[in-house]
C-alpha cells in the first residue's frame, strides 16, 4: 500500500468499537495514543493495514480517549477525538477499538491488556518503538513478543533528523510555528469536514456522547 493510499472518510467502511467490545478469528493490530495521526501515526497505519491485507485478515487500530499523556495533566490533546477517528478511518482499518483512558482503565495490569488482544487474534502486531502498556507502563515491546508475532518500526524522522512525534507538534505551536507542525502532521487538504461527511460524524457521536 503506496503513501497515498489514504481514501476519503467513510465510516461505512469502518466499524468503532469500545474496549472488550470486539473478538476477532484473526487479525493485525496496531496499538497507539494517535493524537494528531501524524506522519509517524500515519506510517504505522499503512504498514498495520498492507499486513492485513496480505494475510487476508481485518486490519484494527486499537486507541485511547483521551491520550495518555492528556489523562495525566502533561499535555493537551492536539485534536478532538471525532477529528482523530476521521483521520484515522481515511486508512480504511476495518475495525477501530476506542479504550477509555479512566482511573478505571489506567489501573489495568499488563497481563490483563494482553488478555484482551488475545481476544483479536492477532497474526501481529504493530507499534512505534516508544510503546507501553498496562498500569505504571510496565508492558513493553519486548513483553509483546513474547506472547504474539510482534514487529516494532523505528521512528519517522522530519528533513532535519529530528523525530516526528505529538511532543514535537506542540512544542512547534506554541514557538508560533503553525506551519512546520501542520508539515509534521501532514493533513492539509486530506480531511474535509464537507456536508458529505455528516452521517459518518453522526455514527461516531456513538462512541464519543
Amino acid at each position: 500500500m503506496g503513501k497515498n493510499s489514504a481514501r476519503g472518510f467513510d465510516s461505512a467502511t469502518v466499524a468503532f468499537h469500545r474496549d472488550g467490545e470486539l473478538a476477532l478469528d484473526a487479525s493485525v493490530v496496531t496499538i497507539g495514543a494517535f493524537d494528531g495521526v501524524h506522519r509517524g501515526h500515519q506510517e504505522l497505519l499503512r504498514q498495520t493495514i498492507a499486513a492485513a491485507r496480505r494475510r487476508g485478515v481485518p486490519a484494527v487500530v486499537y486507541t485511547f480517549d483521551p491520550p495518555p499523556k492528556v489523562y495525566f495533566g502533561q499535555a493537551e490533546a492536539l485534536i478532538p477525538l471525532h477529528e482523530k477517528l476521521e483521520r484515522i478511518a481515511t486508512f480504511a482499518p476495518d475495525h477501530v477499538v476506542v479504550a477509555e483512558f479512566n482511573q478505571i482503565y489506567v489501573r489495568r495490569t499488563a497481563t490483563e491488556f494482553l488478555a484482551e488482544l488475545r481476544r483479536l487474534q492477532p497474526r501481529e502486531v504493530i507499534v512505534g518503538e516508544d510503546f507501553r502498556f498496562g498500569s505504571c507502563k510496565g508492558g513493553t515491546a519486548q513483553l509483546l513478543r513474547q506472547h504474539f508475532d510482534t514487529r516494532v518500526l523505528p521512528p519517522v524522522r522530519c528533513g532535519n533528523g529530528e523525530i516526528v512525534s505529538s511532543s514535537r507538534i506542540r512544542s512547534l505551536r506554541r514557538s508560533g510555528l503553525a506551519a512546520a507542525a501542520a508539515a509534521l502532521e501532514n493533513w492539509r487538504g486530506i480531511v474535509t469536514t464537507s456536508p458529505g461527511n455528516r452521517s459518518s460524524l453522526a455514527q461516531l457521536e456513538v462512541i464519543n456522547p
